[in-house]
């Protein structure tokens, strides 16, 4: 009897060993997918980059677009559709005025928590979408250039070290419209706690470029670090 109960055991153990291993094998040993190449800079910080947009195959793939704190892509972006609002615009989640709160809700929260970054829930743990100021440093250290990859237009961030970063013009969605001509705009994990409705972005066209303030509803691109 216990020699069953033994064989039973090691059976269940091999099954579930298997179906781990089935989860773990587009995973690299930090948590993050295999396919994300991480693109070394040398930024001040360390701070890698991923070499293509969340939900994109290549690095000239437009990727997914995502509402500010969304894990999800969706036909529609507007503060109807908000995770953390509900068709006014009033916040139920990170909020620092009790001016854009429901009830006049605020609470502590600048930046946003694993749970609520879509780089950390689909690439792992250890990365998550830039800061304000992880862009701020991007920018600053790397020789930036209009340019295209195979066709698709976009920025190129040329580092000294030789190496180099594109960031296709991959649009913007609002209500139900797509606008992606020649514009790119891209998530920071940085509230704008002046005007909590919004975060930093980086956006950019073929003549600007900057970190400015977006509505929160609104879907964007996001690259991530770690």
């Amino acid at each position: 009897m216990k020699l069953k109960h033994l064989v039973l055991i090691a059976s269940v153990v091999m099954a579930v060993c298997a179906t781990t291993s089935c989860t773990k094998d587009n995973t690299d040993s930090d948590g993050t997918l295999s396919s994300i190449k991480w693109i070394d800079l040398g930024l001040p910080s360390g701070l890698l980059w991923a070499d293509k947009n969340v939900g994109a195959n290549t690095p000239e793939d437009y990727g997914d677009h995502f509402a500010w704190g969304e894990l999800n892509t969706k036909s529609a972006y507007s503060w109807s559709t908000y995770k953390y609002s509900n068709n006014d615009g009033l916040l139920d989640k990170y909020c620092s005025r009790p001016l854009y709160g429901r009830f006049h809700f605020t609470d502590t929260l600048t930046i946003l928590e694993p749970e609520d970054d879509a780089a950390s829930d689909h690439i792992g743990l250890r990365a998550h979408i830039p800061s304000k100021e992880d862009w701020e440093e991007l920018i600053d250290n790397t020789t930036v250039t209009w340019s295209t990859l195979n066709g698709v237009l976009g920025l190129l961030f040329s580092a000294p070290n030789g190496n180099s970063l594109f960031l296709p013009a991959a649009g913007i969605c609002y209500d139900s419209t797509f606008d992606y001509e020649e514009i790119g705009s891209y998530w920071s994990r940085s509230l704008e706690t002046s005007y909590p409705t919004d975060a930093w972005g980086f956006d950019f066209g073929p003549a600007h470029q900057g970190i400015n303030s977006i509505r929160r509803y609104k879907g964007c691109s996001v690259r991530a670090v770690k």
